[in-house]
C-alpha cells in the first residue's frame, strides 16, 4: 500500500507542476514573448520530472505500464478541472464530468483484473 500511497502523492503534485508549466503562462505571461513562457514553464517542468520519475518508478513496482498511465490520466484531470476553473476563470462544463467519468471507466477497466481477479 506504500507504494501505491506514495506514487498517488507524488503524480499529484507531479501534475500539478505540470499544469502550471503548460497553462499558467495563459494568464500570467500572456504579455510576454513566447520564448520567455517557454523557458519559464521548462523551469516549472523540471520540478515535474523531478517528481515524476520517481512516481512512476515506485508505481512500476506494483503496477503495470498500463495502470500507472490511467492513474496519471485520472490523476491529470482531477488536477486540472479545478485549475482551469479556480485558476484561470475557465466556466465550469459538464464535459468536465463526462470526460471525467470516461476516464474513470478506464481505469476500472484497467484495474479490474488487479482486483476482481479478470
Amino acid at each position: 500500500m506504500r507504494a501505491y500511497f506514495l506514487t498517488i502523492s507524488l503524480l499529484t503534485l507531479s501534475n500539478t507542476f505540470m499544469t502550471f508549466a503548460w497553462y499558467a503562462h495563459l494568464k500570467e505571461l500572456n504579455h510576454k514573448p513566447w520564448i520567455i513562457a517557454a523557458l519559464i514553464s521548462w523551469g516549472i517542468a523540471f520540478l515535474e520530472y523531478m517528481l515524476q520519475v520517481p512516481a512512476n518508478r515506485i508505481g512500476y513496482s506494483v503496477m503495470s505500464i498500463g495502470q500507472l498511465k490511467m492513474l496519471q490520466e485520472a490523476i491529470a484531470i482531477t488536477v486540472f478541472v479545478p485549475f482551469a476553473v479556480f485558476y484561470l476563470r475557465e466556466p465550469m462544463k459538464l464535459d468536465y464530468l463526462w470526460a471525467g467519468l470516461c476516464i474513470l471507466g478506464a481505469v476500472f477497466f484497467i484495474f479490474r483484473g488487479k482486483f476482481v481477479g479478470g
